[in-house]
């Protein structure tokens, strides 16, 4: 797959592509199968499958702090992205400029001039350019116009809901990994590398890799029973915390620390993915470091019993 970094390093495809346009923040199983149907599209026409997406999101764009939580950051979704059959990702930088494109501009410009695109699938509800007055009406009637054609994304349904990243949102901002899991078609991870912390952990014998979380926000929260991989080809089974940490500083910034069992190798700066299986508690606040020291040793107690259970499945 080719990651082109915005429309100034695209060059015009001299055959045309077939394009999908969207955000894709967790690349779940309505998104897989747009993109695996857009695919069988490519080679019936012999052309290049192209995704577009943006960066920032346009509601971070927007909301600024009050857009919803991603699932993934940028590079989560680029690997994600790139294990599905696409030729071209194509990363808009989502700004003042292109966010005043008329509808029309955004047609002609980016799609006939740029792209040369020849099929597009979009959702019905898709809505673009300045004022978001383009849609899919408008872009069926440009796409006879110009030679192009356009196709609707279809409902993606799993146990009669539509699929979509707002409902893997609220599972997981309720805790509900299973449901997560069913609607990503994967356990809900988090990537990112081994970075130093204030190794307080070790004072109280929890060390744990830390993980800051580059996003505004996070649409999880609390303390996991989680697995680790990305190390020597291994997975390690640990508990995790994702939050503030009220009981040591109570800072704004949301760090995952992730406690692996047995464990004793030194992994600052390794990329790692931590994936999580379900969840303990939410976080809390203690009065003392001992207080907090006692429910760790819970949590991993019940994070243990939780993996031994799974095993016996």
């Amino acid at each position: 797959m080719q990651l082109i970094r915005g429309l100034s390093h695209l060059e015009s495809f001299k055959n045309g592509c077939v394009l999908t346009i969207g955000n894709f923040d967790g690349v779940h199983l309505g998104h897989q199968n747009v993109i695996k149907k857009l695919a069988e599209r490519g080679k019936v026409l012999d052309l290049p499958v192209v995704i577009m997406t943006f960066e920032a999101q346009p509601l971070e764009y927007f909301l600024g702090d009050n857009a919803p939580s991603r699932l993934m950051c940028l590079r989560e979704k680029v690997l994600a992205i790139s294990k599905l059959p696409v030729d071209n990702l194509l990363i808009v930088g989502f700004n003042q400029n292109f966010a005043n494109y008329d509808a029309e501009q955004f047609i002609d410009s980016i799609l006939i001039k740029k792209l040369n695109v020849k099929h597009v699938v979009v959702g019905d509800d898709f809505r673009f350019g300045k004022a978001r007055r383009g849609n899919f009406a408008m872009l069926k009637e440009m796409g006879l116009k110009h030679g192009f054609s356009v196709e609707d994304t279809g409902t993606y349904q799993f146990a009669g809901l539509r699929v979509s990243s707002t409902l893997i949102r609220d599972a997981l901002n309720a805790g509900d990994l299973v449901k997560a899991e069913q609607l990503l078609g994967h356990n809900y991870s988090i990537c990112g590398r081994v970075a130093h912390g204030d190794k307080r952990g070790r004072t109280i014998g929890f060390p744990t890799a830390n993980i800051q979380m580059f996003r505004k926000n996070t649409p999880i929260n609390g303390v996991f029973a989680v697995t680790m991989s990305g190390i020597d080809g291994l997975v390690f089974e640990g508990v995790a915390n994702v939050g503030t940490r009220p009981t040591v500083d109570g800072g704004a910034k949301v760090i995952l620390e992730t406690y692996l069992f047995d464990f004793d190798k030194e992994i600052y700066g390794r990329y790692v993915e931590v994936h999580f299986h379900k969840k303990i508690r939410d976080e809390l606040r203690f009065d003392s470091l001992e207080e907090l020291k006692a429910q760790i040793l819970k949590d991993v107690a019940e994070t243990k019993k939780i993996f031994a259970e799974i095993k016996r499945l």
